[in-house]
């Protein structure tokens, strides 16, 4: 069920980005960086995912669960890949 077509260019560099900020990570590490400065960087790196996830469910949402056409039993299936998803975040 791909629908990650509309705004992929904008997907694409928000991962990226978050890629970025994990290698400052690594990078803080193999420095030895204060703590307060990796936690800093951890922090963001939680933020931007989290970010990330909200956008990917709605997406989802919109387009697997909402979508004018779908079928019960295509809304099913996107509200249950949804939930296998949010169980497995949620832990």
């Amino acid at each position: 069920m791909a629908h990650l077509h509309q705004d992929s260019s904008k997907l694409l560099a928000r991962v990226r980005r978050i890629a970025g900020q994990v290698a400052a990570i690594e990078r803080a590490v193999d420095a030895g960086a204060p703590c307060a400065e990796t936690l800093h960087l951890a922090a963001a790196v939680r933020g931007a995912v989290a970010g990330l996830m909200d956008e990917l469910v709605e997406e989802h949402l919109r387009e697997h669960v909402a979508a004018d056409g779908l079928s019960p039993e295509q809304r099913a299936a996107g509200a249950d890949e949804l939930a296998t998803v949010l169980r497995r975040h949620f832990r």
